[in-house]
């Protein structure tokens, strides 16, 4: 299972116009199964909408996505205000994974 997760990791793909709008994605068999969209501004990566299509569900891909996310934010030393339903739930879920991007947490 960790040797497919890795295979998934390297999927992700961030698309990002020079306005700072963009989104992490996973293909699978040329097609978009996965998708978070975003916004960069500033030091801050805004995190919008996460989706990922019905016959991709169950594997895991919000995760992954969420991962990538996290780890861009951090690469680039940026704070995260999550305004998508997922990624605040688990953002609120494990505080202390996230503390050090969560810029809009509650307090």
């Amino acid at each position: 299972m960790f040797l497919n997760l890795l295979k998934i990791m390297e999927k992700v793909q961030l698309d990002i116009d020079k306005e700072g709008h963009g989104h992490f994605y996973i293909d699978e068999n040329n097609e978009e199964v996965a998708k978070m969209i975003i916004g960069i501004y500033d030091k801050e990566l805004t995190v919008y909408h996460t989706e990922v299509l019905p016959k991709a569900e169950g594997k895991g891909l919000a995760k992954t996505l969420l991962n990538a996310m996290v780890s861009y934010a951090r690469e680039n030393d940026l704070k995260v205000i999550a305004l998508c339903p997922y990624v605040f739930a688990q953002f609120k879920r494990h505080p202390d994974e996230y503390k050090d991007i969560w810029k809009n947490r509650p307090e």
